[in-house]
């Protein structure tokens, strides 16, 4: 019953020719596993429209580029070289956006080869990992923040915070510092993850009381990646 389930819908025809039905059908499960990608991407990330959309859209456009090559090699190989040339169209991207790009096309090349119930397994099977890892994610669940701390210049800013960061963080890094106001200020950036998210006005306040109530900003961890 397994080995009938999992077997390829082309492994037993003759013609070269794909019926219309088998097309269609897999066309079908290549949009619902880019749909299922796409969804499980934007459940605990921030990704933007346009890459959701992509995630989507690319299982059916592997789907039928691999059910077009049909087993003609040149073709193959003319379809590797136009799928190369798209990586020097776009930007770098994250790990995670690149792990995901390879996930939908993939998927779409296994649901290509007529294996579809090997590509929804597969699929469901990665999503999952992807799910559980933004569980475990600090930026998914708010911790990780972006800070900054304006510190007037006879305070020496080396290590002044660390105490109250120990506290409240479960790390931090001063990752900037630059002057304003002629030289009468400086403004310090942290990237830090909270314990506890509860307390952010309480580290706040805390950190008023070292600054002499000076300008403080907290924000959402910013990152450096490229967005694709």
């Amino acid at each position: 019953m397994l080995d009938k389930l999992f077997s390829g819908i082309f492994d037993s025809a003759s013609a070269t020719v794909i019926p219309v039905d088998q097309f269609l059908l897999c066309l079908a499960v290549a949009l619902l596993i880019g749909g299922l990608i796409a969804f499980t991407a934007s459940r605990k990330s921030r990704f933007s429209h346009s890459f959701l959309t992509t995630l989507g859209a690319l299982p059916v456009l592997s789907c039928v580029t691999i059910m077009m090559v049909n087993g003609n090699v040149g073709a193959g190989v003319a379809t590797a070289g136009a799928f190369s040339l798209v990586r020097f169209r776009s930007a770098s991207g994250s790990a995670k956006e690149i792990a995901l790009i390879f996930l939908s096309m993939v998927a779409g090349l296994i649901a290509g080869m007529g294996y579809l119930a090997y590509a929804v397994l597969f699929t469901l099977i990665l999503c999952a990992v992807f799910f559980l890892s933004g569980l475990c994610d600090p930026a998914a669940k708010g911790l990780k923040k972006t800070v900054r701390v304006t510190v007037p210049e006879d305070l020496d800013y080396n290590g002044v915070f660390d105490g109250i960061m120990s506290i409240y963080c479960k790390e931090w890094k001063l990752e900037q510092v630059k002057t304003s106001n002629m030289g009468a200020l400086f403004k310090l950036k942290y990237e830090l993850t909270l314990r506890d998210s509860a307390k952010e006005k309480e580290f706040l306040d805390q950190l008023r009381t070292r600054n002499g109530n000076l300008e403080i900003a907290i924000s959402q961890a910013e990152t450096n990646d490229s967005e694709l």
